[in-house]
């Protein structure tokens, strides 16, 4: 039986006591902070045996945050909703390309992105919250494609629930954008802001400290700020070290995580620090390397990003790279609020020698640029017969150059590349076979709203939206 915690704190230290429905309902911590758990459960080593399925790894992983928080069942009832949602019965299969190097495929869900893993869960776990307690929601969040495509297949047309989506205007994908925009659900608002992705996440931070939207119910955002969002991303950690024990690998894997807001990394850094034996994480970033610069060169410092091939990835300003100092840092709430209240005020802050030693014995950092990202989608299909997006080209770039000899190297695959065949195309001179659930897209309807990157802008669109 796996150790529970069911008590949350801030990461700015000002928050605490709060339980998983507050948490998954509330989504930032009222002074600013991120949520994490007062104490890492301990999971048993059964929780990743060899031939165990997905739902049962999910089941374990997940149990212990939400204690007696929700109704009885719910977690049965999300994960049931989560596996009915995609085809493979391994949900995130993973493949072995080479001696000692594989991917771990987490785009096979309704949106052909592994935001879907999470994001239906959490729709689903929000859903008996609301239930339960009564109560209505209103979601906003901030996207650079897959959340926001994913968030709108996981809460359209959901009683209680009203969800508002901003995304970079025209710098997303044709397909993320329609994923958006083409359901026909009069809870779902998408606001196509005239800026970047840190535009968009800087407008949710300051709509989700704005107590006077709370009025009309819960107001929360659904992106990897959401803890609940981001625990549910733990769980195919997990289930790639079990089926690595299923092909008699039995070493402590090396994973290699393309990463724009650095939910993804964090969620395997919290299943290591739950138990799961990992050799090491590298995070893969594109030349939007903000996260990098800080881990190899101490300096956490904000640039106005630039358009790439891997557009999820198109972030200077990585959210959960607070979570990672508050952990690195002994959870030092003090240290923490200090640093990221300076970088919110001047866009650059250098980190203590300590902190970053602490920082580096968690996780490294590349940066691909991208001609190394087209290389590799071309090497991927020459030598392995395998079509990949440019966010897994990005990992794949940085996993070939991993030593194996810590232990097998997995490096995770993202996105379905049909949703980035502008920039898959040119490379491999032939169109990706989009799946199902792009080709039903069809040429439905878009609706969408543009708006300027304006705070009060974004907050009449909410205002008048939840009217």
């Amino acid at each position: 039986m796996a150790q529970t915690s069911e008590r949350y704190v801030s990461t700015r230290g000002e928050a605490s006591g709060s339980d998983f429905a507050d948490v998954l309902l509330r989504g930032m911590a009222p002074d600013g902070g991120l949520y994490l758990p007062g104490a890492w459960p301990s999971l048993l080593p059964e929780s990743w045996a060899a031939g165990l399925g997905y739902v049962s790894i999910a089941t374990r992983a997940m149990a212990p945050f939400i204690g007696d928080a929700l109704p009885a069942g719910a977690l049965d009832r999300g994960l049931a909703r989560l596996a009915a949602g995609f085809e493979p019965a391994e949900v995130t299969p993973l493949r072995c390309l080479e001696d000692g190097l594989y991917m771990l495929e987490l785009f096979h869900g309704p949106t052909a992105a592994f935001k879907d893993l999470a994001m239906q869960l959490a729709a689903a776990l929000s859903s008996e919250a609301l239930a339960a307690s009564g109560e209505r929601l209103t979601l906003v969040t901030a996207t650079s494609g897959d959340t926001g495509a994913a968030a709108v297949a996981a809460f359209a047309n959901a009683d209680r629930v009203r969800l508002i989506v901003l995304h970079p205007h025209e710098r997303v994908s044709a397909v993320q954008r329609r994923q958006m925009t083409t359901i026909e659900a009069p809870n779902v608002l998408n606001l196509a802001v005239r800026g970047d992705f840190d535009d968009c996440q800087r407008l949710v931070k300051g709509l989700l400290a704005d107590e006077s939207l709370r009025d009309g119910g819960r107001f929360s955002s659904v992106n990897s700020i959401n803890w609940a969002r981001l625990a549910g991303q733990i769980p195919y950690f997990l289930s790639a070290v079990s089926q690595l024990a299923a092909l008699g690998e039995t070493r402590a894997p090396v994973f290699v995580v393309p990463t724009g807001n650095f939910g993804d990394a964090f969620a395997g850094i919290a299943a290591s620090r739950m138990g799961l034996p990992v050799a090491g994480f590298v995070a893969a970033v594109n030349r939007n390397d903000a996260l990098a610069r800080a881990i190899n060169d101490g300096v956490y410092s904000r640039k106005a990003a630039v358009e790439t091939a891997s557009v999820s990835m198109d972030v200077q300003a990585p959210s959960n790279f607070e979570r990672l100092v508050f952990e690195a840092s002994g959870r030092d709430a003090d240290l923490t609020r200090a640093l990221f209240e300076t970088f919110a005020r001047e866009g650059s802050v250098t980190l203590p020698p300590a902190l970053l030693d602490a920082i580096c014995a968690e996780v490294s950092a590349v940066s691909v640029s991208e001609d190394a990202t087209r290389e590799q989608i071309a090497h991927a299909y020459a030598t392995w017969g395998q079509v990949v997006c440019p966010h897994t080209a990005v990992a794949l770039s940085a996993a070939r150059g991993v030593n194996r000899s810590r232990g097998p190297v997995v490096a995770l695959s993202t996105a379905h590349p049909a949703k980035f065949g502008k920039d898959v195309a040119p490379v491999l001179g032939f169109n990706p076979t989009p799946p199902r659930v792009i080709r039903e897209l069809g040429d439905r309807a878009e609706r969408f709203e543009i708006i300027d990157a304006d705070a009060a802008a974004a907050r009449a669109a909410v205002r008048a939206f939840s009217g």
